[in-house]
């Protein structure tokens, strides 16, 4: 079961190669099928991770598809809209994350009627001033409250400057790898989160990131269907 992330201000459309970043991956789009297409590119060395992302418009706003680890290079985008333009980019991102956080939540599902979940809202505080891009930057500390059977609250201290935001990242109980859980504006520094079945029994982290490298931008035109 997935989740979808909850962008809760996307700033990653209107800045790419405009704000310095350097263009240095290949990206190429395939359709495989009249309304499927299959993404290529080059993975940049060092990255913690990669957004892909995608739009109607090339300059459009863009649409995150999906955050994959550093060392994936292919993503499919089925079931498309037939005789329809898309356009893909793929970013880098790096940055300092917390030191792990086990949570085991109660069993079953059980919500108090109370609860309006106002505790989950984040809370954003002034910046920090330690540049994010800085190689002693520092950690984020990280502490995890349960509310209920299915909700933690996580807060953790802004210490940095230059962020372009905060990531949540759970890896479920016997899970290889961590996934991104909740995408957060910068200088958040407390965040709600509305856990999935699958999340009992995790281990989170909070990561403070910024972009790297961005590919090209790819397109393609979807077909008929008949």
């Amino acid at each position: 079961m997935s989740r979808p992330v909850p962008v809760l201000v996307l700033l990653l459309a209107a800045c790419l190669v405009g704000c310095g970043q350097e263009e240095r991956q290949r990206l190429t789009a395939t359709l495989t099928s009249p309304t499927d297409v299959s993404l290529v590119w080059e993975a940049e060395p060092g990255a913690v991770g990669q957004v892909v992302e995608y739009a109607n418009v090339p300059d459009g706003d863009y649409t995150v598809l999906e955050f994959v680890p550093p060392d994936r290079t292919s993503y499919e985008h089925p079931d498309l809209i037939p005789q329809t333009e898309f356009y893909y980019r793929v970013r880098s991102f790096h940055g300092p994350a917390s030191a792990t956080v086990d949570v085991t939540l109660p069993p079953g599902d059980e919500v108090p009627e109370s609860d309006g979940h106002a505790w989950a809202e984040p809370v954003t505080g002034p910046s920090g001033a330690s540049p994010v891009r800085s190689a002693d930057a520092g950690l984020p500390d990280l502490s995890a409250e349960i509310k209920h059977a299915n909700g933690i609250l996580f807060t953790w201290t802004d210490r940095f400057e230059g962020e372009e935001g905060y990531l949540l990242e759970v890896r479920p109980s016997g899970a290889a790898h961590f996934s991104v859980a909740a995408q957060l504006d910068p200088d958040v520094r407390s965040f709600g989160l509305i856990t999935l079945p699958t999340e009992k029994n995790a281990t989170y982290r909070v990561r403070a990131y910024y972009y790297g490298a961005a590919t090209n931008v790819a397109h393609q035109k979807t077909g008929d269907t008949a």
